[in-house]
């Protein structure tokens, strides 16, 4: 029997795709991005083992709420597609349940390991950390190749997708990061949504409970002025973004 490896739950998530949702927050992370406020995800050794069953058992019992907000599950991380067998069994019995499913991810996964997911998901939540490949590296540890190949490939399955950049001040803010961000999605047919979400330095208790180093502790937290600047950059290429402000 297939487990995967869970490092929490949330019941009652809002923010992480439409309506009232329960979300699975996996183990394990190929990224190391300097901001990340889930920083005890990246192991992925640990974490509690469970059944697609169990998961969604759990799942069920807010299935009411879920329905009648138009929620549904999601997957999160941590980066969940790193178990994508486990993961492509969750949404399977997650449809056979009449459950949405939602995914949200960096990208960073090989596209042919993912279809087998993609065939039982509704929505993807797809962050595009930098489109300037050495800045990505810089700041992830990994390149946006992978992403862009698969926010071509999601729309060539016509699979709906939202958008999110994480706005930090002084990195991902610039106005050539902000107009790749604009040109590429408006390259796309299938963005329903286009997040901009501020950097906030609330993680680092995370980094330092674990005793390491938190390189963007310099780093002030994104404000709603940096955010309007943003937006009107992104939107000159006839792209709405979206603040849930």
């Amino acid at each position: 029997m297939t487990t995967g490896r869970i490092h929490s739950i949330e019941t009652f998530g809002t923010v992480d795709g439409p309506g009232i949702r329960c979300i699975f927050f996996f183990q394990g992370c190929p990224l190391k991005c300097k901001y990340c406020h889930n920083r005890d995800t990246w192991d992925a050794k640990i974490g509690t083992e469970y059944t697609a069953d169990e998961l969604i058992e759990k799942a069920c019992k807010y299935k009411s709420y879920m329905k009648s907000s138009g929620g549904g599950i999601t997957a999160s991380g941590g980066e969940a597609t790193l178990q994508a067998d486990f993961l492509a069994e969750l949404f399977a019995k997650a449809k056979e349940n009449d459950i949405h499913t939602c995914l949200d991810t960096s990208g960073f996964v090989d596209v042919e390991k993912i279809d087998k997911v993609l065939d039982n998901t509704d929505l993807v939540l797809l962050d595009l950390k930098h489109m300037d490949d050495e800045k990505s590296k810089e700041l992830t540890g990994v390149s946006i190749q992978k992403t862009l190949k698969l926010a071509k490939h999601l729309d060539e399955r016509n699979i709906p997708v939202w958008i999110r950049h994480v706005l930090v001040p002084g990195i991902t803010d610039s106005e050539d990061n902000l107009s790749k961000l604009g040109e590429f999605a408006a390259s796309l047919n299938n963005v329903d949504r286009f997040e901009l979400l501020p950097y906030h330095s609330i993680g680092i208790h995370k980094w330092e409970s674990m005793g390491i180093d938190y390189e963007l502790k310099d780093v002030r937290d994104a404000d709603q002025d940096d955010v309007k600047k943003a937006s009107e950059i992104i939107e000159r290429y006839g792209i709405k973004v979206f603040n849930n402000k």
